[in-house]
């Protein structure tokens, strides 16, 4: 039995998103920073699995689809939010203050 057809449709909803978002400097863009992005806004919506993408466009309807399209931009702002903020945590030296 093959599983591989499954995934999750925010997936493509959240790629698409990125795309849109950064469609001026998506090819200059670290892979990684734009993963990472992805992975955080993932967990931030619920999982809606299916086999087929059209599946899910049939049975929603028109206020589900802007609802879910609301909640993907928000949770990648976000997801990048997070991600610049600890970017520049990391980049910071570590210091110490002597009392």
């Amino acid at each position: 039995m093959r599983f591989d057809s499954i995934h999750n449709y925010y997936e493509t909803l959240v790629v698409r998103e990125l795309i849109q978002t950064f469609v001026e400097d998506i090819r200059n863009m670290d892979e990684d920073y734009l993963q990472d992005i992805a992975c955080i806004a993932l967990n931030m919506l619920p999982s809606r699995y299916v086999r087929h993408d059209v599946d899910m466009a049939f049975f929603l309807t028109t206020n589900e689809r802007a609802e879910m399209d609301k909640a993907v931009k928000e949770a990648v702002i976000k997801a990048k939010e997070h991600v610049d903020e600890q970017n520049e945590e990391a980049s910071r030296p570590n210091t110490f203050q002597q009392v």
